[in-house]
């Protein structure tokens, strides 16, 4: 073995460019690590600053993927650099993805309670004033997808088909 390898056991952390700790490992498409050396799945490059329209285009095309994962980071992202008014909509909506993550994974419990949250988190946001449909989201409809998901989710107890059950982040959840 390298000693690379013998780092890693011995305890050493994964460092990024800028010496913060990141782990490398090589995720799979719902973002659980792979051991060190597997083909993975590439992974969001963080602190990306995109505009709201670019946010919402591409979450939906990894939701579509069934990379709900990798749409968390991109709306994780949002919600780190964007407007402190927008913070909660972003988060919520970063919830919604790692909530149908969990479901995904088999998580049932952390998958429904996180969809709620989210759908919580959204729907407080959108009723602070007329913010029912921000960037073209359909909040309402997202509300509504997320809550009965989590009841599927609970009812089912067994994981979802990412891809088959995200979400239009636009309308027709």
């Amino acid at each position: 073995m390298g000693s690379e390898s013998s780092a890693r056991r011995a305890g050493a952390r994964d460092r990024d460019d800028e010496g913060r700790a990141r782990n490398a490992r090589p995720r799979d498409g719902l973002g659980r690590p792979l051991p060190y050396g597997a083909d993975g799945v590439a992974r969001q490059p963080e602190g990306v600053v995109r505009t709201p329209a670019e946010t919402v285009a591409e979450a939906q095309e990894l939701l579509d993927a069934g990379k709900p994962f990798h749409a968390h980071e991109v709306f994780e992202d949002a919600w780190k650099s964007g407007p402190e008014e927008e913070r909660a909509l972003w988060r919520g909506l970063a919830q919604l993805a790692v909530g149908l993550t969990h479901a995904a994974r088999g998580n049932v419990m952390g998958g429904a309670r996180l969809l709620r949250r989210g759908a919580g988190a959204v729907e407080e946001w959108a009723s602070a004033g007329d913010r029912q449909r921000p960037y073209g989201m359909d909040l309402a409809g997202l509300v509504v997808w997320a809550r009965e998901l989590a009841g599927v989710v609970e009812e089912g107890g067994e994981a979802v088909d990412a891809g088959a059950r995200a979400p239009r982040l636009r309308g027709a959840c």
